[in-house]
């Protein structure tokens, strides 16, 4: 998903599910063409986002590498005085407040109101005049400080994919005040070293926390990219989410338009234009995946490929597939298809022959496959032997929810056509009970058991690529004719900010 998961955490979380790599930097003239996917992140989110921004600016100062910071100065009868500020560390940071703005067509905005920081180090200075010997003297310091911090972030190409550029950084000062060791040093020294320092000091500390920043940027931003890049992959199925276009900035939005193409062993769905429009988003919720018919249909088929459109049922569960219903009927096609054996020495296995025709409409999506399905007897120390056989042709319309942290498929509308029967109770095929049990069982049971285990497969798919720890808020999934939108508000996803400081940092 386009990312669906920071600098600032605020912010850059933004891009989470917005900037991914890029196969190439150069798009095609019309922004949203080869698109199956699109993601757009609304100003709720945003602002949401932004308010872990504190911990960002905090890994930022904290990890800054501040360099000694020399200088001299000629007095009026001191002589020449030269001074050095070494061991600078940053202590008790702290931020007001943080804002951001979204600029149409431009760059991410943000403002860091007021932060504090009290900055420690030793200050070494010496001076010879025409009746001074030369001295030198080392002496603990403490630089009070208020700052406050401008960021332009902008979505740039470099080498094939796009990032965030957050060099577009200002700090202005409205303090800066130095403390020398328990202020035991003349005034005049005091006011000395304050006077000629501080504007060297500034111009420091501005370029050493503007760098550490762009630099956790550019980090976060692949460390994000590399969460993104494992979601959409499950073994030799990968969703291929390079841009398609370059991302857009709205002033109630961002939106990343993606190709959504899905490569099986090297070989890649085709995607050449897409019913995609901007009025198909609202802005009304926090965060909105766009899908298309073709990208759905793609997985379908690779997931058929890869052979994983199988299911094996026994025991209670075969029981409860075949005693749908108590019932002279029911009894006697049961009787004669399992001939007395127990269901724990059966079992049944259902599997599709073709690939799935996904078909989206807005009753839901509509699959088309034909479908084969197999009971086994398995007698003690013998070979199988093939109870029942049957193919037929399923249409079955299902609409999807997630609640609770699961995916539930639940099939709406169905329809059986049963093409193949063999059944070793009937050779003829002319008994009509068991096809009529069979066709009903299907119908009620089969079906909803078989859409049942892809939702929980499905799920557990997702859980393992950690969407589980995810606050996903009221989520809606909305079919229409060629496409599908995924809309949900988020709470903030804590622990991939705590993953990447632990990792990263």
């Amino acid at each position: 998903m386009c990312w669906a998961g920071r600098m600032m955490l605020g912010t850059f979380s933004t891009l989470l599910v917005l900037v991914h790599t890029a196969a190439a930097c150069e798009f095609g003239p019309f922004p949203y063409r080869a698109t199956g996917i699109v993601c757009r992140m609304t100003k709720p989110a945003a602002l949401l986002l932004n308010q872990e921004t504190a911990q960002v600016i905090q890994a930022a100062f904290r990890n800054a590498k501040f360099p000694n910071v020399t200088g001299e100065r000629s007095m009026r009868l001191l002589g020449r005085v030269a001074y050095g500020l070494t061991n600078i560390q940053v202590n008790d940071l702290s931020i007001e407040r943080s804002e951001v703005e979204l600029k149409e067509d431009s760059a991410i905005h943000i403002a860091i109101k007021n932060v504090t920081a009290l900055f420690k180090g030793t200050l070494t200075y010496g001076y010879a005049g025409a009746w001074f010997l030369q001295l030198f003297h080392s002496v603990d310091f403490e630089i009070e400080s208020s700052i406050d911090l401008q960021l332009s972030i902008k979505l740039t190409c470099q080498k094939d994919q796009v990032v965030p550029d957050a060099s577009d950084c200002y700090l202005t000062f409205h303090k800066l005040t130095l403390h020398l060791q328990g202020d035991k040093q003349p005034g005049w020294l005091k006011q000395l070293f304050t006077d000629f320092i501080s504007f060297t000091l500034k111009l420091v500390l501005k370029r050493e926390v503007c760098k550490e920043i762009n630099a956790v940027a550019q980090t976060l931003t692949n460390f994000i990219l590399d969460l993104a890049a494992n979601f959409v992959r499950d073994k030799d199925i990968i969703v291929d989410i390079s841009l398609a276009s370059l991302p857009v900035i709205k002033a109630s939005y961002i939106e990343s338009h993606h190709k959504g193409l899905v490569l099986y062993r090297n070989n890649s769905s085709v995607l050449s234009d897409s019913v995609f429009s901007p009025s198909l988003l609202t802005e009304s919720r926090m965060l909105y995946f766009w899908f298309s018919e073709h990208s759905l249909s793609s997985l379908a088929s690779a997931a058929f490929l890869d052979g994983r459109l199988v299911l094996n049922l026994r025991g209670e569960k075969l029981q409860a597939l075949f005693e749908m219903e108590d019932s002279e009927v029911q009894q006697k096609a049961v009787q004669m298809i399992f001939q007395g054996t127990s269901y724990n020495d059966s079992v049944a296995k259902v599997w599709s022959l073709t690939q799935p025709q996904i078909s989206l409409q807005p009753e839901g999506t509509v699959v088309r496959s034909l479908v084969a399905a197999e009971v086994s007897i398995l007698p003690a120390g013998e070979e199988p032997l093939v109870a029942l056989y049957m193919e037929k042709e399923i249409t079955v319309t299902v609409q999807a929810t997630y609640a609770e942290k699961k995916l539930i498929l639940q099939p709406m509308d169905s329809s059986v056509e049963i093409k193949v029967f063999k059944c070793t109770a009937d050779p003829s095929g002319k008994d009509p009970s068991i096809q009529s049990f069979l066709q009903n069982m299907i119908l009620v049971a089969g079906i909803p058991e078989i859409t049942s285990s892809i939702g929980s497969a499905l799920t557990s798919l997702m859980n393992s690529k950690r969407l589980d720890l995810f606050n996903i808020i009221n989520p809606e999934i909305i079919t229409r004719k060629g496409y599908v939108i995924v809309q949900l508000d988020f709470g903030f996803p804590t622990h991939l900010l705590l993953n990447f400081f632990e990792k990263s940092l």
